[in-house]
């Protein structure tokens, strides 16, 4: 079962880690046994959220995305029944639709925390949308300010908080709202098998982290700075990528911590048994 980290505990795990030029990894999970092998494998924390769920449907995660599901029911479900009971000793926290209107987030919130997630991110985010849409969103109150306002209070209840981001307002915002790690996302991660095709290159990754680091300055510098998205696949891409970008602290894995893992291995397996001859 999970144990009951604190928020505390939480970050003096990291802050060590850090201190000791570690890499930070993050392990966005959509099922039990994906988290199960990441904790195993020294993940620092696992997350799971309805993108992450999709993904290990088969799916693209940008399904998440879509109207076709309950994002916050998903989250608390995979918490309860697929992931809280398999992970023991690391920090598990929930992806929720900080902006949904047909909740009271605070109060759900507190239930998550009493189900025995550690901590709250902002997954699904509206910091992914743009144009006529992102404005609409924001004038009636279901934009990026509502995301800020739920992990805000969630901080205030002593949960561990991180939050995508993808400017550097943004960044601010959810760092005077004490969100613990920030976390620069790249947008859709590329790869496999329903990877994008268009994501960003490095240089305009690490130009990204480098704007978003230099906004949150001295006053912040004790935020656990990660990213997550675009063209970095594997873990010898984040280690190329970090030389651009040495302001991180660490990865968070989405594709990478499960998809691409079983699109290789699953595959070999099976030509594997079908190689071996009966007669």
């Amino acid at each position: 079962m999970a144990s009951q980290l604190t928020h505390e505990t939480i970050m003096q795990r990291l802050n060590a880690e850090r201190d000791a030029g570690r890499t930070i990894y993050d392990a966005l999970c959509g099922s039990g046994i994906t988290a199960k092998m990441a904790a195993r494998g020294g993940a620092d924390m696992i997350t799971t959220h309805i993108l992450a769920y999709f993904r290990m449907q088969g799916h693209s995660s940008m399904a998440g995305y879509l109207p076709i599901g309950d994002a916050n029911a998903i989250t608390l479900e995979l918490g309860e029944r697929s992931l809280l009971n398999v992970i023991d000793d690391c920090p598990v926290v929930a992806g929720i639709l900080c902006a949904d209107p047909t909740r009271d987030m605070n109060r759900f919130v507190d239930q998550l925390a009493t189900a025995g997630y550690h901590g709250v991110m902002n997954c699904p985010t509206v910091a992914l949308i743009d144009g006529k849409f992102r404005s609409d969103l924001e004038e009636t109150g279901t934009g990026y300010a509502r995301e800020v306002e739920v992990l805000g209070y969630a901080s205030s209840q002593s949960l561990f908080t991180k939050a995508f981001c993808t400017t550097p307002e943004e960044c601010l915002s959810m760092a005077e709202a004490g969100v613990d790690n920030i976390i620069v996302h790249f947008g859709n991660s590329s790869g496999g098998t329903i990877g994008s095709e268009t994501v960003m290159n490095y240089d305009d990754m690490a130009q990204r982290v480098a704007i978003c680091t230099d906004a949150l300055g001295a006053k912040y510098a004790d935020r656990i700075i990660t990213c997550h998205g675009g063209s970095i696949e594997t873990p010898e891409h984040f280690a190329e990528f970090i030389k651009l970008a040495p302001q991180l602290h660490g990865y968070v894995g989405g594709s990478s911590a499960e998809r691409f893992p079983i699109e290789d291995s699953v595959p070999a397996v099976t030509r594997g048994f079908k190689a071996v001859k009966t007669r």
